[in-house]
């Protein structure tokens, strides 16, 4: 039996990379500020999807909800193994948080055929974890989340290993389910270089209308199967009171900037002598016992 996936994916900001204004007065992050990658465990989503795809057939879908720009990631999930992306773009999203991010995103999923939706565990720019579990309550499907790996797939019924932290945890569930992936479940795929030169021109309308001769370029892509498909709010259906900055209820109330700085520090000579001197004094200290 074959399944079809549905992948989640997002464009988020190299926190490894934060500077001063990394933040806007709003609250909103200052995505101009910082370089853009791949959130890193969608990375292990989408191999997840992949693997499924090897071992039992099907299809693999990606989406991605931002600007233009964010067909990036939907360019690199193609390179690897996706069969088709889906970018939801629209200027009534911006500002949403992730109630709103995941009402959108329903609405997109809900028009596709699933029957397993993947979604990394979170995204390093906000680090809440929510929109995965969001989605899951409003398709009104079961979730699992910190999934760690696939046991068993077999008909309509998932077997799956979640982590718990100290330990892990069985469980059975009946498809469709929709399952938060774990940065230990697996090592993502590189790009294949076979994929990577069919796609390499693969580009949203938004992204070829901003070039001039929009609809030329859109028919050849068309022509070629390159035209990466593009979903606004009213091609959802979207209710828009449940959108952007309207349907968020998060207000950041204040920003803080946190600078560590020692108080005082001390040289500790290269040599083994130095090292079990301070390793006495923190023994002393009763820092370590």
């Amino acid at each position: 039996m074959s399944y079809n996936c549905v992948v989640l994916v997002k464009q988020v900001p190299d926190t490894k990379r934060i500077t001063g204004r990394a933040m806007n007065d709003d609250g909103t992050v200052n995505r101009a500020a910082l370089p853009a990658v791949f959130n890193p465990e969608d990375l292990n989503a989408l191999e997840l999807a992949l693997d499924i795809k090897d071992c039992y057939g099907g299809r693999v879908t990606v989406i991605t909800m931002g600007l233009p720009a964010a067909t990036t990631v939907l360019r690199e999930a193609l390179y690897r193994g996706a069969d088709e992306a889906i970018l939801v773009t629209d200027r009534r999203c911006a500002a949403s948080d992730t109630l709103a991010t995941s009402y959108i995103l329903s609405c997109a999923v809900s028009k596709l055929d699933y029957d397993i939706i993947l979604c990394g565990r979170q995204a390093i720019d906000g680090d809440t974890a929510q929109v995965g579990p969001q989605i899951a309550e409003k398709l009104g499907i079961t979730q699992v989340t910190y999934l760690e790996r696939v046991i068993e797939l077999k008909g309509r019924v998932m077997v799956a290993r979640r982590n718990m932290g100290n330990g892990w945890q069985e469980v059975r569930t009946a498809l469709p389910v929709l399952v938060t992936v774990i940065d230990e479940a697996n090592e993502p795929r590189v790009a294949a270089a076979k994929r990577l030169m069919k796609y390499k021109d693969a580009a949203t309308r938004a992204e070829l209308e901003s070039g001039g001769d929009g609809e030329l370029r859109c028919k050849v892509l068309t022509d070629k199967g390159l035209l990466i498909r593009q979903w606004g709010l009213d091609d959802l259906g979207a209710d828009l009171s449940w959108c952007g900055r309207e349907g968020s209820p998060t207000k950041v109330h204040r920003i803080q900037s946190v600078v560590l700085e020692a108080k005082e520090s001390k040289v500790v000579e290269a040599a083994p002598a130095g090292i079990s001197a301070m390793v006495h004094e923190l023994i002393d200290d009763h820092t370590i016992g």
